[in-house]
C-alpha cells in the first residue's frame, strides 16, 4: 500500500482528504470481495478461493488479465499486493458447515485416493499375473525349443557315431585331394611366375642387346659417313689443287694430245682414213668396199 505523489497540486491535496484511509480501503475491498463471493458456489469458492479473492480485489483488464494494482481516486492510494492469511466465516453455523464440508471433502478425497490406490494395486496385480503367465508360457516355449535342439543334436551325434569312420576317411581323402590340387595349382602358379620372370629377363636382355647393337651400328655408320665425307673432301681438295697447279691450258693440251698425234700420223702416211680393229671384232670389208665404190661413182 502506497500513495501516488506524482501529478498536480490538486492531486497531491487528495492525500489527506480521507481521515481513515485504512478503514476506507478495507471497506471498499470487503465490498468487492463480498460481491465476488456471492456470485460463486460454495464448492467453487472452497476450491479456488485464492484466485477468486485476487480477481475480486485487483479486477480484470480488457485483455482478461488480472491488474497489477488498485488505485483509489479519493486519496490516490495504491494497493499493489495482498496476502491471504486465512478464510473464516463470521457466522458460527456457516463455520460449522464449512468445517463439516472440509472434513467431508477430505474424507471423500481420502476415499477416492484409497479407491484409486486399490484399483491401481489390483490392476498392477493383474498385470503382474499376466506377465507371470506370459513368462511361464515363454519359458515353456523356450524349453521346448531347447529340447528340440537337444533331440536334433542327439540325432546328429548318433548319425556321426554310426558313420564317423567312413565320413572321417572320406573327409581325409577329400582333404588330401584338395591339398594335392592346391599344391599343383601353387606349383603351376610358381612355374608360370618363374617363366614370366625368365621371359621378361630375356626380353630385357635382348632389348638391351638390340639397343647396344643399334647404337653401335648407328655410331659406325656415323663414323663411316664422316670418313667418306672427309675422304671426299680430301679428293675434291686434291683435284682442285691439281687443277689449280697444272692450269687450264695444260689440261686442254693433254686432252687433245692423243687425237692430234693421230691426225699428224695420218697426214705423215698420206692416208685420208684408217680403220683399226682387232681379231675379236671382224669387219665386212666387201660391203665396205662396195659402199666406198658406190660413193665414188
Amino acid at each position: 500500500m502506497m500513495y501516488d505523489l506524482n501529478g498536480t497540486e490538486e492531486e497531491k491535496s487528495k492525500l489527506f482528504s480521507v481521515p481513515d484511509f485504512i478503514g476506507f480501503a478495507c471497506k471498499r475491498m470487503g465490498a468487492r470481495i463480498r460481491a465476488a463471493v456471492a456470485q460463486v458456489m460454495f464448492d467453487d469458492f472452497h476450491r479456488h478461493s485464492n484466485q477468486i479473492l485476487i480477481t475480486a480485489v485487483f479486477g480484470m483488464n480488457e485483455k482478461g488479465q488480472i491488474n497489477k494494482e488498485v488505485r483509489f481516486k479519493e486519496n490516490n492510494l495504491i494497493l499493489s499486493s495482498m496476502d491471504i492469511q486465512s478464510i473464516e466465516p463470521v457466522d458460527a453455523k456457516m463455520r460449522d458447515s464449512l468445517s463439516k464440508s472440509v472434513q467431508l471433502a477430505i474424507e471423500i478425497s481420502t476415499n477416492s485416493i484409497e479407491a484409486a490406490a486399490s484399483h491401481e494395486a489390483a490392476r498392477n496385480e493383474q498385470i503382474a499375473r499376466g506377465e507371470l503367465e506370459r513368462q511361464k508360457l515363454y519359458n515353456e516355449k523356450e524349453s521346448e525349443k531347447e529340447r528340440c535342439k537337444l533331440l536334433e543334436l542327439q540325432a546328429v551325434t548318433a548319425a556321426v557315431e554310426s558313420s564317423g569312420q567312413a565320413k572321417a576317411e572320406a573327409q581325409a581323402q577329400a582333404e588330401r585331394i584338395i591339398i594335392e590340387c592346391e599344391s599343383e595349382i601353387e606349383a603351376a602358379k610358381l612355374r608360370a611366375e618363374a617363366a614370366g620372370i625368365e621371359h621378361n629377363a630375356q626380353l630385357t636382355t635382348q632389348e638391351a642387346l638390340r639397343k647396344q647393337e643399334l647404337d653401335y651400328a648407328r655410331n659406325m655408320n656415323r663414323l663411316e659417313i664422316h670418313k667418306e665425307r672427309e675422304m671426299t673432301n680430301i679428293e675434291v681438295k686434291k683435284f682442285k689443287d691439281m687443277i689449280s697447279t697444272i692450269g687450264g691450258n695444260v689440261l686442254a693440251a693433254i686432252a687433245t694430245a692423243g687425237p692430234a698425234n693421230q691426225v699428224n700420223m695420218l697426214k705423215a702416211l698420206g692416208l685420208e682414213s684408217v680403220l683399226i680393229t682387232d681379231g675379236n671384232s671382224p669387219v665386212n670389208l666387201f660391203d665396205t668396199a662396195s659402199g666406198l665404190v658406190g660413193q665414188n661413182q
